[in-house]
C-alpha cells in the first residue's frame, strides 16, 4: 500500500509522526510524507524531524501564506503533480487546516481514497475557517478516524456509513506521551525554559492566536484585562504568536510585567513549561486535548469548542472571552482537576489502531464509552 501522509504546518507533524512511526511495523505499507508548506516555520530544521523520529518530507510543496483561496489553490496545483507521479493507494490527512481540505479534494478527483484523522469534530461555527475545512473534508473522505464520541454522532447524523467510522483514540496524544517520555530522559537543565520554571511556581501558561480573539481591539483588551488580574498573584508564561504580537502593537494592548512574553517555542520546550503549570489558558484546539490527556486544568478562551469531550470528562472549561468569564473559568478549571478523567482510547496507541483498520480491516465498531 502506497500512502501519502499530508502535513500543512508544524502542529500537523505532531499528528503524522506517530502514524509514520507505526507504519514501519507494517510490511505492506510504504509511507511518504508531504509537507505542503502552508506555514513557513524556521523552527522546522533537521533537528525538528529528528526529535519526532521521522524523515525529512519526501515532497515539500512550498505553498506559502496568502488568502484562504490562494493558499488552497496553490496546494491543490502542487499536490496534483505529486499524486500523478506517485499514484498512491491512499492519501491520509489530519486535522482541519487548508492543506487538509486541498489535498482531500485533489485525491478524490484523482480517484484516490482519503482517510481523515480527527474526523467528525464540529464547533458548529461557520465563521471558523477550520470548521468549513472539517466539514468539506468529511464530506468526501472514505475512512473516518475519530477521537471522541461526539465525532461519531456527528458523522452518523451527516449520513456517513457506520462501517467507515473508526474509534481509534488520538494520535496527538500518541505524540504527547512519546514526547513526555523523551523529556524524562533529557537533561532538562539544558532547556531554554528551565530557569524560568524554577523561579516561578505556581505559574500559568498562555497561548493566544485566533483572529476572533486578537484582531478585535475590544475583545483583545478584555482578554488582557483578565490576564492582568490573574498576573497579580502568579506569573504567566506567554509564547507570543507573530500575528498576536502584531495586533498587540496595533491595538496598544498592555500586559503586566508578570506576563512573561516569550518567542514562539518548539514543541518540547512548550511542553516542558505547560505540563507543570497550575493551569493553561488557550484558544488552541490541540492544547485542550493535550491538557486533558495529562490532567492539567485548561481555560479555553473561546465561545465554542469542537472538542466537547475535554469539557465533559477533562478539566477544560469553556470560558468565553469576557474578563469575568475567563476569571470564573480559571477557578472552575482548578475545581474540576480532582474529578477529571482521560477519554477512552487516549492511551498512546491510536496510530497502531489506524493501521490495523487500513491493512487488516479491523476496528469497524466504535466503542468510545
Amino acid at each position: 500500500m502506497n500512502v501519502l501522509l499530508v502535513a500543512g504546518a508544524r502542529p500537523n507533524f505532531m499528528k503524522i509522526a506517530p502514524i509514520y512511526r507505526a507504519s514501519l511495523a507494517c510490511r505492506s505499507v510504504r509511507c511518504s510524507i508531504v509537507h505542503t508548506g502552508q506555514h513557513y516555520d524556521q523552527e522546522m530544521s533537521g533537528t525538528f524531524f529528528e526529535e519526532l523520529e521521522i524523515p525529512q518530507p519526501a515532497y515539500s510543496l512550498n505553498a506559502g501564506s496568502g488568502s484562504h483561496a490562494a493558499q488552497t489553490a496553490t496546494v491543490m496545483v502542487a499536490f496534483e503533480e505529486v499524486c500523478l507521479k506517485e499514484r498512491p493507494d491512499l492519501v491520509l490527512v489530519v486535522g482541519d487546516v487548508n492543506s487538509t481540505l486541498a489535498c482531500s479534494i485533489v485525491a478524490k478527483k484523482c480517484g484516490i481514497e482519503v482517510a481523515h484523522v480527527e474526523a467528525g469534530l464540529r464547533s458548529f461555527d461557520l465563521a471558523m475557517p477550520e470548521e468549513i475545512n472539517r466539514m468539506v473534508t468529511d464530506a468526501i473522505s472514505d475512512h473516518f478516524f475519530v477521537t471522541e464520541e461526539s465525532a461519531v454522532d456527528n458523522l452518523l447524523r451527516e449520513g456517513k456509513p457506520a462501517a467507515s467510522i473508526h474509534a481509534v483514540g488520538h494520535v496527538m496524544v500518541d505524540n504527547l506521551l512519546h514526547q513526555v517520555e523523551c523529556l524524562s530522559r533529557q537533561d532538562q537543565s539544558l532547556l531554554n525554559g528551565f530557569a524560568l520554571k524554577e523561579q516561578a511556581r505556581p505559574y500559568l501558561f498562555l497561548t493566544l492566536h485566533r483572529p476572533a480573539n486578537v484582531d478585535c481591539r475590544e475583545t483583545f483588551s478584555g482578554i488582557a484585562e483578565a490576564l492582568n488580574q490573574l498576573a497579580q498573584s502568579r506569573t504567566i508564561f506567554f509564547p507570543v504568536h507573530p500575528r498576536t504580537a502584531k495586533m498587540m502593537r496595533e491595538h496598544g494592548v498592555n500586559l503586566s510585567d508578570k506576563v512573561v512574553l516569550l518567542p514562539p517555542l518548539g514543541y518540547r520546550e512548550a511542553l516542558y513549561l505547560w505540563k507543570d503549570a497550575e493551569a493553561v489558558l488557550t484558544d488552541s484546539g490541540g492544547l485542550q486535548e493535550e491538557t486533558t490527556a495529562l490532567g492539567v486544568p485548561c481555560v479555553t478562551i473561546r465561545e465554542n469548542t469542537e472538542r466537547p469531550i475535554t469539557v465533559e470528562l477533562g478539566s477544560n472549561v469553556l470560558a468565553g472571552t469576557s474578563p469575568g468569564g475567563i476569571l470564573a473559568g480559571f477557578e472552575q478549571s482548578l475545581a474540576k482537576k480532582d474529578t477529571a478523567r482521560i477519554p477512552p482510547l487516549w492511551d498512546g496507541r491510536a496510530a497502531e489502531r489506524i493501521w490495523k483498520v487500513l491493512t487488516q480491516g479491523e476496528g469497524h465498531d466504535h466503542p468510545l464509552t
